[in-house]
């Protein structure tokens, strides 16, 4: 047998070729990352005699290309999780890091744990698009939480308090009144250097032309709190190019957010367990999709604790001898992105107290039993997981099998 460790990076990657008992069949060389590089690579391990595994990390997005053309070109292919390397034993009290230590090392690990690799297998289209879309999506959000908190802080220099007058939700087109109200009255003298009268009739125009709905309240309430603000900076011309330059910015990535959210949807539509998903409690529009995309197909994972892992809340074990610990800190070692919608999830449950709910008991469980609050959340995660699990897994085994039938 034949254990190919590859130690992937940006451009290029090392390979390496070892056998049984330290063996070495190709010492290490590089492959660059395009066709050329990549069917070379396959043609040269054809030759080589004996079943052949190939073993790399699971780093970024830079593995995909070789190990979807080494598994198109028909080998088997293995990505682990870089902390399973990193943690193999070197066995050597020497610190070497170079890319042809590591492959070689990548191979040895491939001989050491032959039995329990697992094939590689490409996401489809639909799941890899939706993927990306999610980290997009994760990544504008928090671009759009930094931009508001930066107009909301160059507001209280001009307009301090304006953003608690308003509670309108984001529009699908990614706008929000207070933030259109903002560019438009950037300055507490926009408002008080006029009549009420004058203000108010301003603003229902304004509001007309915006298709806000327009409150007489409202008008009273943005008046007199401009009346009485204390601001730090004067009407200018630098003000306002401050102030709508940043209410610019933040309608301009909300917006990319919504379009952002609504393609998710989309996406997740066309997936068979898309209704399984969304007919779960505390599951959203958002967070649904979210789950979807960064679990992807889980019938990859071979039983209930490996999604579990997957997400990293997974509860720790510590002992040795005599000393237990009873409380561990969960790994943490899955995807953060993960973890905050599985919290979304679960502070529905908390929240709304659904007493039927198996998730919401369990938490209501651990809470009986002295357990902290964030333990008690961790622990419904985990239940909340498992059960996604077995649902949705039942769903595309069932899928599939409707599928083959058809085709039969």
């Amino acid at each position: 047998m034949n254990a190919v460790g590859i130690d992937v990076s940006s451009r290029k990657s090392t390979v390496a070729v070892l056998r049984p008992l330290g063996e070495v069949v190709c010492l290490p060389f590089d492959v660059t990352h395009d066709i050329v590089g990549l069917a070379s690579l396959a043609e040269k391990l054809k030759t080589i005699d004996g079943e052949t595994r190939v073993v790399m990390e699971h780093t970024g997005r830079y593995y995909e290309a070789v190990a979807k053309a080494l598994h198109e070109a028909g080998f088997f292919v293995c990505a682990v999780n870089p902390l399973l390397i990193k943690e193999y034993g070197a066995n050597s009290l020497r610190r070497v890091k170079t890319d042809k230590a590591d492959a070689i090392k990548i191979a040895r690990y491939a001989l050491d744990n032959w039995a329990d690799l697992r094939d590689f297998t490409p996401m489809d289209a639909i799941r890899y698009d939706l993927k990306t879309l999610n980290r997009q999506f994760q990544l504008a959000s928090k671009q759009r939480t930094a931009s508001a908190n930066n107009l909301i802080a160059l507001l209280e220099q001009s307009f301090p308090g304006i953003r608690k007058c308003f509670d309108s939700p984001v529009r699908s087109d990614g706008t929000q009144k207070w933030v259109d109200f903002a560019h438009s009255f950037w300055h507490v003298d926009c408002v008080r250097k006029q009549p009420f009268a004058a203000f108010c009739e301003r603003y229902r125009k304004w509001c007309k032309r915006h298709a806000y709905l327009f409150k007489l309240s409202n008008a009273e309430e943005v008046y007199a709190l401009a009346k009485r603000a204390v601001v730090l900076t004067p009407k200018s011309k630098v003000v306002k190019v401050l102030v709508q330059e940043a209410a610019n910015q933040l309608i301009s990535i909300s917006r990319s957010v919504e379009v952002y959210r609504a393609e998710m949807d989309r996406l997740a539509a066309m997936l068979p367990e898309y209704p399984v998903v969304m007919a779960m409690y505390g599951v959203g529009k958002s967070t649904g999709p979210h789950l979807m995309a960064e679990l992807g197909d889980v019938r990859r994972f071979p039983h209930r604790s490996s999604i579990v892992a997957f997400a990293g809340v997974d509860p720790g074990v510590v002992g040795s001898g005599k000393m237990q610990l009873s409380s561990v800190a969960t790994s943490k070692r899955g995807s953060p992105q993960l973890r905050k919608a599985l919290f979304q999830v679960v502070s529905t449950y908390v929240k709304c107290k659904p007493e039927n709910e198996a998730v919401y008991q369990f938490y209501v469980k651990k809470r009986n039993e002295g357990k902290p609050f964030y333990v008690c959340t961790t622990a419904a995660a985990n239940k909340f997981l498992r059960i996604y699990y077995a649902r949705v897994k039942e769903c595309l085994n069932a899928a599939e099998s409707a599928v083959q039938t058809e085709e039969g």
